[in-house]
């Protein structure tokens, strides 16, 4: 059941009304930015919600059965607002959204709140990104427990995986640069491999705090999945942290660590299992 102000109550119960949607868009790194589909710029809490925001949202829905609600929200890139740069770099990622609506004649009148959630995925096009949000019933979706896997389920250097990383943490130097996401270190003398699948933090230049993934390193070469937001240049520092590939074989020789494993690599896979059962069932036959 949604509240609001007995004055606002009064406006919507009104023949004509002065509604604004307004989104409010918290992201990970805590900077906050306002959003609205007036015409004119809104401030609402002490917040500026723009109006040449660009966004168009799904048409909003609710079911009575418990199930996680879901709403698409579209925009266009903007170099004032929301870039390019921003949506690679991931600071979109799980930011939280308050999607509420005011009127606009009588801010005072307070607020009829929507939706709040997270985002999800966000897919970025030419010149438009859609981003998906998920409501408060999606954390009841969530998976308990773990499930049998033949890989590793956690994060190399965590608390279940009891790995020191010290011992596999390099810091470095950019020394040459193909593009944003193949780059050198002529410094680097470590097997190939050691770092792939790994991550590599960015300590200065224009993708300072940064990390991404590691694809592939090899012959002082290092290859990220994918490019960073910004151009990496020659004399940029990072911190590399080695990377795991989750097999029991690489953590026993890698990183004597067989006893943390976790994963099941000796469980019988699917496909064996059902040809067991056949083979069961033929012989009762």
């Amino acid at each position: 059941m949604k509240t609001v102000t007995t004055q606002l109550a009064a406006h919507l119960a009104g023949e004509v009304t002065t509604l604004a949607t307004c989104w409010k868009i918290t992201r990970t790194d805590e900077t906050v930015l306002g959003f609205t589909d007036h015409d004119t710029d809104l401030v609402v809490d002490s917040l500026t919600f723009h109006a040449a925001s660009g966004f168009t949202p799904a048409a909003l829905a609710s079911a009575d059965n418990m199930s996680a609600d879901k709403l698409s929200l579209q925009g266009v890139l903007s170099s004032d607002f929301i870039t390019e740069e921003d949506m690679l770099a991931g600071r979109y990622d799980f930011a939280g959204v308050e999607i509420f609506q005011v009127n606009y004649a009588d801010i005072t009148q307070g607020k009829l709140i929507l939706r709040t959630g997270w985002l999800g995925e966000v897919k970025k096009g030419s010149e438009r990104f859609e981003a998906e949000m998920s409501g408060l019933a999606s954390r009841l979706a969530k998976t308990l427990g773990q499930i049998y896997s033949p890989l590793c389920r956690v994060k190399l250097g965590d608390a279940q995986c009891g790995v020191d990383m010290t011992d596999f943490t390099r810091t470095g130097t950019v020394t040459s640069v193909t593009d944003r996401r193949v780059f050198k270190d002529s410094a680097r003398t470590e097997a190939a491999g050691f770092f792939t699948y790994g991550t590599i933090t960015f300590t200065d230049g224009l993708n300072d705090g940064l990390t991404m993934e590691v694809k592939d390193f090899r012959s002082s070469v290092i290859e990220l999945v994918l490019p960073m937001p910004f151009t990496v240049q020659a004399g940029d520092t990072y911190i590399l942290k080695a990377g795991c590939d989750k097999t029991f074989a690489t953590c026993k020789a890698a990183f004597s660590n067989a006893l943390n494993f976790r994963g099941e690599p000796h469980v019988p896979g699917t496909d064996k299992m059902l040809e067991t059962s056949s083979t069961r069932s033929s012989l009762s036959s």
